[in-house]
């Protein structure tokens, strides 16, 4: 039994595992190579960013394959797994699949691809970019990107958000940062570091936009701050060491192009951000903002005040803050409310008056939720979330195909509820007994 199981989980996972092979003109791109294939070059790219078990890449699919055979030797078509790669995906802000992007004259600016799914509208966008490039070099507007490097005699601040460390600001910007700092340590005559230098100085500045500041790139030359190369045992250039508060710093070995740094940038991100948070559905601006901002938003319906209490309702958001840290690194909204104080949002997400709690994941974009099915229990919503996180799991549209009118209420102030006040009835002159029993 257990021979057959892993034989049918290991043909299902080859099913999935890519929908591109080498035999195929599209080319398969990756952190390892994405940075020497498309920022380097001089071609014309249309880059695909799929994830193996969506419906609408699969359909894409045959379609991009003819098109990189039409195209052949004229623009070069990609394709990124961006559910395997993610950090890559999250480089160029893929929030959806398939996305598609056009990277012309300028690698670092990419545009987004708004035609047709079919191989002749991709094609035709593809020559369109093509004649505008063509253009521009002609009036010498743009020469495209060579190498993907800027010179160091243009000036424009070529290493500006590299942070320059010496033997004297290294303890005080480093040792007591609540930062991220990856440090290389280099000799100006080392030919190695000399090619790494255009990677850092891009790296560093796709990563403090990405990361606003948490993770820092830094360079020490060890020939002259030969206090710190020696304290830290650097013996060959270039050395990127990384260093995290609390923490021995540990040795960065990953690939040296742009995309492998920013990959390993965002990854210390993730790990030391802190969870998102958990917001109450107050007004409608809190949903919309939380939902349009991430690419799933989590909605918890948590029961009323009156049936949980305080500590009730505390210990389903305890489970739901948990979660939030368990899946902080997906980067998705975290929202709650009381049953019934949004009931046209409950009647458009399936829930609507019965079985508190519940818990939807909502895509704002393309307007569809999937429910919990499981027990609101750390491992009932781990197994919802788990199956959402690899595309698994059935979905709806959210009913009338936009969030409904979210009515503004009271934040809940921590306390346990009090039923409201009823005005006292006198039955004492009541004689039941005269009632038609036919209206009881």
């Amino acid at each position: 039994l257990l021979f057959v199981v892993g034989t049918v989980s290991c043909t299902l996972f080859l099913a999935v595992n890519g929908l591109y092979s080498a035999s195929d003109d599209v080319i398969e791109l990756t952190p390892t190579n994405f940075n020497k294939e498309v920022i380097q070059s001089e071609s014309l790219w249309l880059v695909e960013f799929y994830a193996p078990w969506c419906g609408h890449c699969q359909r894409l699919t045959p379609e991009w394959k003819k098109a990189a055979t039409a195209l052949k030797g004229v623009v070069k078509v990609g394709a990124v797994d961006a559910d395997k790669h993610q950090s890559l995906g999250g480089q160029y802000g893929v929030r959806g699949f398939p996305t598609i992007k056009i990277f012309g004259a300028n690698k670092h600016k990419a545009e987004d691809y708004q035609g047709g799914r079919t191989s002749d509208a991709i094609v035709e966008a593809a020559l369109s970019a093509l004649r505008s490039l063509v253009k521009e070099r002609l009036s010498g507007r743009s020469g495209g990107y060579s190498s993907g490097k800027q010179s160091r005699e243009s000036g424009g601040g070529y290493k500006k958000d590299v942070i320059e460390l010496t033997d004297d600001s290294f303890d005080k910007n480093v040792i007591n940062s609540d930062d991220v700092w990856m440090v290389e340590f280099y000799a100006p005559w080392c030919g190695h570091c000399k090619n790494l230098e255009p990677e850092w100085a891009a790296a560093a500045t796709e990563v403090k936009e990405q990361t606003k500041g948490k993770v820092k790139l830094a360079a020490v030359d060890a020939t002259v701050n030969q206090m710190l190369a020696g304290r830290y045992g650097i013996r060959g250039f270039p050395t990127i060491k990384i260093f995290q508060k609390g923490e021995d710093p540990v040795d960065y070995d990953g690939g040296r192009t742009r995309s492998d740094i920013i990959a390993r940038a965002l990854d210390l991100f993730s790990d030391n951000a802190p969870p998102p948070e958990l917001l109450e559905i107050i007004s409608e601006d809190v949903l919309k903002t939380t939902c349009d901002a991430h690419q799933l938003c989590i909605i918890s319906v948590l029961p009323h005040i009156l049936d949980t209490g305080a500590s009730g309702r505390n210990s389903y958001l305890d489970v739901m803050l948990k979660m939030a840290e368990k899946y902080k690194k997906k980067m998705w909204g975290w929202l709650w409310t009381e049953a019934g104080a949004q009931s046209d949002l409950e009647s458009s997400l399936g829930i609507g008056g019965f079985g508190y709690p519940a818990m939807a994941a909502v895509n704002a974009r393309k307007m569809k939720f999937a429910l919990l099915k499981g027990s609101f229990s750390e491992q009932g919503i781990n197994e919802f979330l788990r199956e959402l996180s690899v595309g698994r799991g059935s979905t709806a549209p959210v009913g009338g195909g936009a969030f409904p009118k979210i009515h503004s209420v009271e934040p809940w102030d921590g306390k346990d509820g009090e039923l409201p006040a009823e005005d006292d009835i006198d039955l004492s002159d009541v004689d039941l007994d005269d009632w038609d029993k036919d209206e009881l």
